[in-house]
């Protein structure tokens, strides 16, 4: 059985994962899967929606399959998963997520590398390794803090706290809370959206707002200058522009070069 279901909706790629009996937690299968699919997706995928089978988007990592490791091998593993969940951040595909019930550990990593993240009412959160007695390995440190703080995500590790999708969204873990079962709905309509969307314009805001966070102001301004001129003087923009003015709908497929 695939640990990951892809169907193709348009230009709209919508991946599920297919483990429902074990909350879809996370194996190195679908690690496996994700990595492969972000490396290569289908031709004229414009966007993603990642979801998850079941009453559950992901509840961390499947301890059942955890295997003992050294160091060096806890290192590598770890590092695995970060070149997985960095290619979804900044694979240049907008991804936007689907997420109902636990939101768990790697589960939770695995959101904060989209883009956009919709939430239904069942949705709740929480990094439990420290009752575990194991550490966060899947690059929450880094994007889990950046949303939340890391001084919240400290508390929330120590302790186990849970957060549910309202306190969520106030957070920051999602963007969107929708009624119980209309998270994926929600998230197919966003993802349209955002594939309608100006290719380079996208890729602008996929690969340089996280970077330029992590610069000091100069830097950061220097870099959204050159975004801005490349974007700004592409075929598209000119494009978008005009359909402004002509009160109509931009076509952006017709103007990529």
């Amino acid at each position: 059985m695939s640990p990951v279901l892809i169907e193709q909706r348009g230009q709209v790629a919508l991946l599920r994962f297919n483990r429902p009996d074990k909350r879809n937690a996370v194996s190195d299968a679908l690690v496996e899967a994700l990595e492969a699919f972000f490396t290569a997706p289908p031709k004229d995928t414009k966007a993603v929606v990642i979801t998850g089978e079941g009453d559950h988007f992901c509840a961390g990592l499947d301890l059942s399959q955890h295997k003992e490791r050294d160091a060096y091998g806890v290192v590598q593993h770890s590092q695995w998963y970060h070149r997985m969940v960095g290619r979804i951040e900044f694979g240049g595909l907008p991804v936007v997520t689907a997420m109902q019930g636990a939101v768990i550990g790697g589960g939770l990593e695995i959101a904060m590398g989209a883009h956009v993240r919709v939430a239904d009412s069942t949705a709740f959160y929480q990094l439990p390794e420290g009752r575990r007695g194991i550490y966060v390995g899947g690059g929450a440190s880094v994007r889990v803090a950046r949303v939340i703080g890391g001084d919240r995500m400290r508390e929330m590790m120590l302790t186990g706290r849970k957060y549910d999708a309202e306190e969520g969204l106030r957070l920051g873990l999602s963007h969107y809370v929708v009624p119980q079962g209309q998270a994926l709905d929600k998230a197919l309509v966003l993802a349209e959206t955002v594939a309608s969307n100006a290719e380079l314009s996208n890729y602008m805001m996929i690969q340089a707002l996280t970077r330029i966070q992590n610069m000091d102001e100069a830097s950061g301004l220097f870099v959204e200058s050159l975004a801005a001129g490349l974007a700004q003087t592409s075929p598209q923009a000119q494009e978008g522009l005009r359909a402004f003015l002509e009160k109509r709908t931009a076509n952006f497929g017709d103007h990529k070069k």
